[in-house]
């Protein structure tokens, strides 16, 4: 298969290692993690997911995503082939991350999350002078 082909992943439900308090599948999001010398940009499908039931937190190193989907399509399904249940998906942040200065948007059940790095871990240039 050539490396352009469409690939199809099946959705994968949360294994946990500990018990959910909310009913209903968790599954976990498709996410793209695109890196340069300034930051690093998580992108995230979560189709079904709007702005206002995403809840992201980090705590002690770790970044959580959570994204809830609201409501079924109207209706009375005659085949169903997508299943529906709300999106989690953890991710461990290196001290390279510059936690205060993250930022995230939701846009048609895409969150985009910019990690910014911490200054110390930026590339830099140094001069050399000569005497």
């Amino acid at each position: 298969m050539d490396s352009k082909d469409i690939q199809i992943q099946e959705k994968k439900e949360v294994e946990s290692p500990g018990e959910l308090t909310q009913e209903g599948p968790f599954f976990v999001p498709s996410v793209d993690i695109i890196e340069n010398s300034d930051k690093i940009v998580l992108v995230a499908d979560m189709p079904g997911v709007s702005k206002d039931n995403v809840d992201i937190h980090v705590e002690e190193g770790i970044l959580r995503l959570q994204g809830n989907v609201s409501g079924n399509a109207p209706g009375e399904y005659v085949l169903s082939e997508y299943s529906i249940g709300n999106y989690y998906r953890t991710f461990a942040l290196s001290a390279d991350i510059d936690q205060s200065g993250i930022k995230a948007n939701m846009k048609n059940g895409v969150l985009r999350i910019v990690l910014p790095k911490s200054d110390k871990s930026k590339p830099r240039k140094i001069t050399v002078k000569s005497n």
